[in-house]
């Protein structure tokens, strides 16, 4: 489906962009599927609270019964009984460089995932469908390795200062210099952790008297940076522009609550690829809303930075648009470029401004030398400045390994969502016993896969989620497309259809949510 947008044709390309609708039967069946694990799991408190049932959840100890509870029950009780069932799904220690392959640790629980005991085995070669290492500089050997075991050995690991301090090296201006010069903006700042990058930045530009405008898949750390702030939070349907627009026409219209003056600053939270949904927000549109309300636009590329546009640098330049249009850029080392960390660039008055009231900048302490040096090598490698054509030769690796991926996947007949040029593919599961026994199965099969469940997803949309990397071969992924469509016919996951639904005509609820009252 082609969505080539009806409102002045923002797309210089095609848009492929749909989501499946989920079947009624499966849909249904997958409720009854909790509603069976919820009664099953209240049955096992009673016998756990008559002492029938050994409790190994934390519980507050007998004299302390009359104080305010630490641990709530029914908070907990998710956890307890429907998550620790299939917890042997998560927080699988590898031991290795996460590239295209990885060594895992076994481990065996003999009291239904409450303990794990490690056998001292490793199992080698697991191709890793899971991490963030969406150019395969997450590596061992190479340019990048070498530069970075250079500047430890000159600078060390740490630098035990906030940059305002001691801790401003030369590496991390190079950086900094480096960063801008890739964006296209005229300055950019970096951090030492991309959550951080948004949960403490959000809060210096916005504050009381202001409102944020936050797509409702928005990640975690953009949730918290909006509540921190302060501001007036109200939440816009996902990469739906028509619940944006009536939210700015409302914002415009009717200013504060109560006092009915007019808003300080209008930000409009977004990111560049949705880490769960696989989709890619409709930039253009959001640019040309922006311009035309006078509000404020703050873009976090964490997972599309490096993955999207010819030369890897983002979703803006995917879109053929100009970065000036973008006020504030967010994005993270942690996935394109196998470091840590994240930046922000824009205007030099925006990061003037940060470098002085951001408690990233003022509290924290500088990043590793190491690391910088690992992000400097990375980015210099996709823009060619290395003298080699690897980093271009990635870029479209990626694209084409996305592309060739996700057409196998909707071949086999699964629901797979978000848009065709995303390196994040999620393969729906739906029910709640599919979600352990597909990352069971795949990982018998030496597939490693990460799977995702309620409350990270909607409870009827638990899924599977594939990151591509530009370090798989074909060979990898042609193993892996065998193994999983084996799984799929085990499990019956082949649910599609073909009855694709364009997002822009997904319905959607026209109700607010303010988070904080003026």
């Amino acid at each position: 489906i082609n969505h080539i947008v009806h409102n002045g044709g923002l797309y210089k390309r095609p848009f492929n962009e749909a989501f499946e609708e989920t079947p009624m039967l499966v849909a249904v069946l997958t409720y009854v599927g909790y509603g069976v694990l919820t009664l099953f799991g209240y049955l096992r408190d009673f016998m756990r609270q008559w002492k029938i049932e050994k409790c190994q959840n934390a519980t507050e100890r007998e004299e302390q019964k009359d104080f305010v509870p630490l641990y709530q029950d029914f908070e907990n009780f998710y956890n307890r009984n429907l998550y620790m069932r299939i917890r042997d799904s998560w927080n699988r220690p590898i031991c290795s460089v996460p590239g295209a392959k990885v060594d895992m640790m076994e481990r065996v629980s003999h009291d239904y995932n409450w303990t794990f005991t490690y056998t001292g085995r490793v199992i080698k070669d697991i191709i890793n469908m899971g991490s963030y290492n969406y150019l395969g500089f997450a590596q061992n050997a190479g340019a990048c390795q070498e530069a970075a075991a250079k500047v430890l050995s000159q600078y060390g690991a740490g630098v035990c200062s906030t940059r305002q301090e001691m801790g401003n090296l030369d590496k991390h201006e190079e950086l900094e210099k480096l960063v801008a010069r890739f964006l296209g903006v005229e300055s950019a700042m970096a951090y030492g952790m991309g959550f951080a990058t948004n949960s403490m930045n959000i809060p210096a530009l916005v504050g009381k008297g202001c409102l944020i405008l936050s797509d409702e898949l928005n990640h975690a750390s953009l949730v918290l940076g909006a509540r921190l702030s302060g501001a007036t939070i109200r939440i816009f349907k996902h990469n739906n522009m028509q619940s944006l627009e009536k939210l700015l026409k409302d914002a415009i219209v009717h200013g504060q609550p109560r006092t009915r003056r007019p808003w300080k600053k209008i930000l409009i939270l977004v990111e560049g690829i949705y880490s769960m949904e696989g989709s890619i927000v409709r930039l253009p549109e959001v640019i040309a809303l922006k311009k035309k309300y006078k509000s404020y636009l703050y873009l976090d590329e964490a997972h599309s930075i490096g993955a999207l546009g010819p030369s890897g640098r983002g979703v803006v330049e995917y879109f053929g648009l100009n970065p000036e249009d973008v006020d504030v850029m967010m994005g993270t080392f942690t996935k394109s470029f196998g470091a840590a960390g994240g930046y922000i660039g824009g205007k030099k008055e925006l990061i003037d401004y940060l470098r002085t009231y951001s408690h990233s900048a003022v509290y924290a302490t500088s990043m590793s030398p190491p690391v910088v040096e690992q992000i400097i090598t990375s980015v210099k490698c996709i823009m060619g400045e290395d003298g080699t054509t690897i980093g271009r030769a990635r870029v479209q690796q990626l694209a084409e390994n996305t592309r060739y991926f996700r057409r196998r996947l909707k071949e086999m007949g699964f629901i797979i969502y978000g848009n065709e040029d995303s390196p994040v593919v999620p393969l729906m599961l739906y029910m709640p016993a599919k979600i352990g026994a597909f990352g069971r199965e795949m990982l018998k099969r030496n597939i490693g896969v990460v799977v995702v469940g309620f409350p990270a997803t909607p409870i009827i949309e638990s899924r599977a989620r594939f990151c591509l990397s530009a370090a798989h071969t074909k060979e990898m992924l042609d193993t892996a497309l065998k193994e999983i469509n084996e799984v799929g016919d085990l499990l019956q996951l082949k649910y599609s259809r073909r009855r694709l639904v364009p997002l822009l005509d997904r319905p959607f609820d026209e109700t607010t949510y303010e988070e904080t009252e003026d």
